[in-house]
């Protein structure tokens, strides 16, 4: 008799033993917390032919990884393509190939049709809203939620991991109240999902309600914090809504802390330390030596497989006065641009300008990275990110258009952003000021 999870779908190789661990390690892959990783290791070592074990642990290695942590996903991805698998479980393994012939667009359709078949299969909906968001497919984040709700009622075993996926789908497609509903939602169901805690917070920094941010974060649910995989990233969360808020210091106690205290060459931890302390220096914030450390995690891994990592990498290079390697990091998308895969029009229609632009910032050629940003900033969703993390672009131009002397343009600028983010003006201005 074939082994089910508890939403009926059958596991291909696996132990009861097994698809017990199995959907313990899904559990902390929805919530971003605890050691997922540890969990399905023990599920192929009870069952070394259990496919859905190696998926998982392919998933949870590839994607916003360093390069060695990847290579446990490549691992996990040859083993389980011999194994004998279900339709189902074969489209999740040509996902993975796609993923790692760099198609990132095919990977998310072919999850797209697999969750079609299976709208239970909650793996298949977080995967591939992971692959929506490298994508910076806002509409996808949504959508691939949405499609599923029919099969879906309060009191599912997993209904908080929907409810997280839908609120951060929410907030990125501007509908900021049903984004908050569902995410509070979720944390009411389980309070350690830092997908849903992350949602919110996102609904509350695209409405710059900094104070409710803060008191989110830190008083109204803490229990994210203590196993989070999600760490850097809710903490940098945190730090925004406290430089809104004006309050340098603090930012810069929790870059010291929770965010970069301890230096990680995981590639989502790096950019999110390098955007933070660009918003600073911006700012005219003395942050020390502290540009250094984070270019030194950026040099140990290569470049030219992601635009939208290396766009941060050049802001290290370039603020920690490495020039050299930052022009190289430049240059590796022209190579991006005539290789194979999706990151070959990520690196062409954004990387490559936007990485030319900020180093043009950091050089202090103003009028050029003016005129960069305005060409890139309305397409660079095409990169991938969040509206969150893409907000650098528009806080650098407006910046960089007041540094060229062009007083006119930064004005019309933050008139705009006034007009679509009126709550965000006083930020905005602290930021451009």
């Amino acid at each position: 008799m074939s082994v089910r999870d508890h939403h009926g779908l059958e596991l291909s190789g696996a132990s009861q033993a097994a698809a017990e661990k199995f959907q313990q390690a899904l559990h902390a892959y929805y919530c971003f917390y605890g050691d997922g990783l540890g969990l399905v290791d023990e599920a192929i070592a009870d069952s070394p032919r259990f496919v859905m074990a190696h998926v998982l642990k392919a998933y949870m290695t590839l994607i916003g990884e360093n390069s060695e942590t990847a290579m446990l996903g490549v691992a996990a991805f040859e083993t389980a393509k011999d194994l004998n698998a279900n339709s189902r479980e074969l489209g999740h393994l040509a996902a993975l190939g796609s993923l790692l012939a760099g198609e990132v667009r095919g990977a998310a359709r072919i999850l797209e049709d697999v969750a079609v078949s299976h709208p239970r299969d909650v793996l298949a909906l977080q995967a591939g809203q992971t692959f929506d968001f490298l994508l910076g497919d806002s509409r996808m984040l949504r959508d691939r939620i949405t499609r599923a709700l029919p099969a879906w009622s309060d009191g599912m075993p997993d209904h908080h991991a929907i409810l997280g996926m839908l609120s951060f789908g929410y907030e990125e497609t501007g509908l900021y109240a049903q984004a908050e509903a569902c995410g509070r939602r979720a944390i009411e169901l389980e309070p350690t999902n830092n997908w849903a805690q992350h949602g919110v917070a996102h609904v509350l920094e695209m409405q710059d309600r900094r104070r409710e941010g803060v008191s989110w974060m830190t008083r109204e649910n803490t229990a994210w914090q203590p196993e989070s995989q999600l760490a850097v990233h809710n903490w940098w969360h945190l730090a925004l809504f406290h430089l809104g808020l004006g309050e340098v210091s603090e930012v810069l106690r929790l870059f010291d802390g929770p965010i970069f205290g301890q230096p990680s060459n995981r590639a989502f931890d790096m950019l999110d330390a390098a955007a933070m302390l660009w918003r600073l220096d911006m700012l005219g914030v003395d942050v020390g030596g502290r540009w250094a450390t984070v270019a030194g995690t950026f040099a140990t891994e290569p470049h030219g497989a992601s635009a939208f990592v290396d766009s941060h990498a050049v802001m290290a290079y370039a603020k920690a006065g490495r020039m050299d390697e930052a022009r190289m990091v430049v240059e590796a998308q022209d190579a991006a641009i005539a290789g194979p895969g999706d990151n070959a029009y990520f690196a062409r229609e954004v990387g490559k300008p936007l990485c030319q632009a900020y180093l043009a910032f950091a050089n202090g050629d103003y009028a050029k990275a003016t005129e960069l940003l305005r060409g890139v900033r309305n397409r660079s969703a095409r990169f991938g990110g969040s509206h969150a993390q893409r907000d650098v672009i528009d806080l650098t131009l407006i910046e960089a258009a007041r540094r060229s002397g062009d007083l006119a343009l930064a004005g019309a600028l933050e008139a705009e952003r006034a007009h679509a983010l009126p709550v965000a003006d006083g930020a905005t201005r602290r930021l451009a000021a």
